[in-house]
């Protein structure tokens, strides 16, 4: 694959405090076309719908920012920009898939949501069996077993063993995957070669920023960053300041006589990791609970501070869970009291991604009914909620959790919780800005923004931290 800039501009700008101006990088890709399942290389592309990413940074100072990639539907895109401090700025642009991949993963959607699939095991007294379990069964000969919450109406159903009956069902895992890819399709999905490719500019890749001039007027044209790093910190963009919560006692300051709650998958287990290896007094008390499955708890009774996790209920590629330990969302927001001192944390999304985007719909709007019931009852609880991030992408990964799959997740939750009284932490631009490689779980100074910001909805003002925005 070859890539080229169709078009640049380089101009000198400004500080976002006093005015935004945006660079504005124009690129045609030139990509194989997928054409009978054989690809013709060099071919300039004149239509659009690939999918491309693309950051500003300057490493030396910490500083990145997400770009926002404008397709213009002729295979050129604009990748724009706000220019956010002085010096030196770096443009770096990156083709995830082309609209042809995309094509497969949308096909893939539609015709194998089943690819991944679970098992639960059954067992009353000395027999045991196993079936597969699925949101959607192929049709078969066999009885399916009807595990849809009765509460939230999500759907879940296994089929059921041969000797035992339904309700001897005692764990939850992931089964396997099915790859059911042509050689050609595969093609298209190859790392570095026809996926997160890297678009070299003809020319220079960065712009110079310089002071505003005060005779310059703000920009008209606003992108809506939530926001961007510098010298290594999260700075948002509007919305709560972000602090700088450095040390255990900060930390511990803040949570004083607060729980939290986390709700999801790995990527907010992470939180949980993170506040007990920070919190020397913040102590885990064993539950006897499996490392990756939980639930967890920690507890300072010094400062009074209690930390909750609990993974979401099916479908959740973890393994062997039990099935006592399967608790959807909503369900346990009912059981919240809540109040000024409740804290409630979200993130639930990566395990969704191989499934039709209805059935990511369904689970978060029942989420959402129930953190109004919370809201109506506890006005004062602070609900947050994590974005989706990008990845680093095998053939594996893209094909159940490709990046276009989290960015559709991302938009859909958005959507669903907009007008509501939450906060988000945006997970997608926090990975997309920073200069490391992108990672499921992200890597932990990332991890420790995202805490910051969690932090700073929590306690937005403490005279003894610094405000960085």
């Amino acid at each position: 694959m070859m890539f080229k800039v169709c078009k640049r501009r380089e101009v000198g700008t400004f500080l976002p405090k006093y005015g935004v101006i945006f660079l504005i990088l124009s690129v045609s890709v030139i990509i194989f076309a997928l054409k009978n399942v054989d690809f013709q290389e060099g071919e300039r592309k004149k239509s659009g719908g690939d999918f491309l990413i693309a950051r500003l940074h300057n490493w030396s100072l910490g500083a990145g920012v997400a770009g926002h990639v404008v397709d213009h539907l002729n295979g050129c895109y604009s990748a724009v920009f706000t220019l956010l401090w002085e010096r030196s700025a770096e443009v770096q642009v990156t083709l995830v898939h082309s609209s042809e991949a995309i094509t497969v993963l949308q096909k893939l959607t539609s015709e194998q949501p089943d690819r991944i699939y679970f098992k639960s095991d059954f067992r009353s007294d000395a027999v045991s069996e196993h079936t597969t379990c699925n949101v959607c069964l192929r049709p078969t000969l066999q009885p399916v077993c009807n595990y849809t919450d009765l509460q939230t109406g999500d759907p879940w159903f296994c089929y059921k063993p041969e000797k035992l009956n339904c309700n001897t069902r005692i764990t939850h895992s992931k089964g396997g995957f099915k790859q059911n890819l042509t050689a050609g399709e595969q093609k298209l999905f190859q790392g570095g070669v026809t996926m997160k490719v890297p678009l070299w500019p003809s020319g220079p890749s960065s712009v110079t920023v310089m002071p505003k001039r005060k005779e310059e007027k703000n920009s008209s044209v606003k992108i809506g960053n939530s926001g961007y790093y510098y010298q290594g910190a999260w700075r948002a963009l509007g919305g709560t300041p972000v602090l700088q919560f450095n040390t255990s006692s900060a930390i511990s300051n803040c949570l004083a006589g607060k729980t939290v709650h986390l709700y999801g998958d790995s990527t907010i287990r992470q939180w949980f990791e993170h506040l007990t290896a920070v919190l020397p007094d913040l102590k885990e008390y064993n539950l006897g609970s499996l490392k990756q499955v939980g639930p967890f708890m920690a507890l300072d009774y010094a400062n009074r501070i209690l930390v909750t996790y609990r993974c979401h209920g099916p479908p959740i590629r973890f393994a062997n869970v039990p099935t006592s330990k399967l608790r959807y969302i909503a369900n346990e927001l009912d059981r919240v009291t809540g109040g000024s001192n409740t804290i409630i944390v979200l993130g639930i999304w990566s395990h969704f991604s191989t499934f039709p985007i209805e059935v990511y719909i369904r689970r978060l709007q029942s989420i959402r009914r129930a953190v109004v019931r919370l809201l109506h009852r506890a006005p004062s609880t602070l609900v947050v909620i994590r974005t989706a991030n990008l990845k680093a992408l095998t053939l594996y990964e893209t094909l159940t959790n490709s990046d276009w799959y989290s960015l559709q997740c991302d938009k859909v939750l958005r959507a669903v919780f907009k007008g509501l009284n939450v906060r988000l932490v945006d997970a997608w631009e926090m990975g997309l800005a920073h200069q490391l490689p992108h990672s499921l779980h992200p890597q932990p100074i990332i991890i420790k923004n995202m805490i910051n910001v969690l932090l700073s909805y929590i306690c937005p003002e403490k005279d003894e931290l610094v405000f960085l925005s």
